[in-house]
């Protein structure tokens, strides 16, 4: 016979989201050995292994660049190819971990349902594999603009800042995307079609100087727009960022991490009996 001794006090709960951070910092051994986990076994199982994480954003912008710097000839600050690879670098990282966040939550309920796990630590592990993936994603982009301009700015310093506030908006994201994954699945695939359109939306492959002026004020709505600015201020055009681009960023980041956290802690307990 089976007892269960554990009792819990429903009194000494300060909220649901305070309890999954704890729950979370206590299983923090759990998401090192996930993020391990995942990055393994993506990279063994490709032929081209690390190099795949390099060439996939290095063939978007040879493509993009030709069909953009020679038929439509837009026109940027620097080079187009550091332009237009700097931008589809954070949009990556954005779209993939987001994607990864929702996948692994939505259809982790048959784990769920057999153990006991912080939800949470499956959305965070899925955001430190886009990390280390980022990071090897980063290789061609320096390597260009080595070759082109011949120097690293000083700013790439900063990096760490913009790194950061992509993180927490991102897992925002993710974490939203999970809650209502759970309970309406079509939501993973609807969000392909948002993504799609979301990065069109933002001047990923083309400058926001071809953007009329009376339109501007709706791409600022856009969270993205700041991050690809902050991303390129950093990287490529040696500049620190201004308030006026780095407080939005800040601001977006800390809504969506702090509202996204509190509505998935408040339903993590209910995703075993919906998987």
């Amino acid at each position: 016979m089976v007892t269960n001794d554990t009792i819990y006090d429903s009194a000494s709960k300060i909220s649901p989201a305070i309890d999954e951070l704890r729950e979370v910092f206590k299983y923090r051994e759990l998401i090192y050995q996930l993020t391990r986990r995942d990055i393994l076994t993506r990279y063994k199982r490709s032929v081209l292994g690390i190099a795949w994480t390099m060439l996939n954003p290095l063939g978007m912008m040879l493509v993009l660049t030709f069909a953009f710097s020679k038929i439509f000839r837009f026109e940027t600050a620097g080079s187009y190819s550091t332009f237009v690879l700097s931008g589809l670098i954070v949009w990556n990282f954005f779209s993939q971990t987001t994607t990864a966040c929702m996948n692994s939550l939505v259809w982790g309920g048959g784990l769920f349902q057999r153990i006991y796990i912080p939800r949470a630590t499956f959305a965070i592990s899925s955001m430190f594999t886009g990390v280390v993936n980022w990071m090897f994603s980063l290789v061609p982009l320096l390597a260009i603009f080595l070759v082109i301009e011949k120097r690293l700015p000083w700013t790439i310093i900063t990096f760490p800042l913009v790194l950061a506030l992509l993180f927490a908006f991102s897992l925002g994201v993710g974490l939203l995307l999970s809650a209502m994954g759970i309970y309406f699945p079509d939501v993973v695939e609807m969000y392909q079609i948002i993504l799609a359109a979301w990065m069109y939306l933002t001047p990923i492959i083309y400058p926001e100087t071809i953007v009329p002026e009376q339109l501007l004020w709706v791409f600022k709505l856009n969270p993205m727009y700041y991050y690809v600015k902050l991303f390129r201020f950093a990287v490529t055009d040696g500049i620190l960022p201004p308030s006026a681009d780095l407080l939005p960023a800040v601001a977006f980041s800390l809504v969506v991490l702090v509202v996204g956290w509190v509505i998935f802690s408040y339903k993590s307990k209910e995703f075993a009996y919906r998987a």
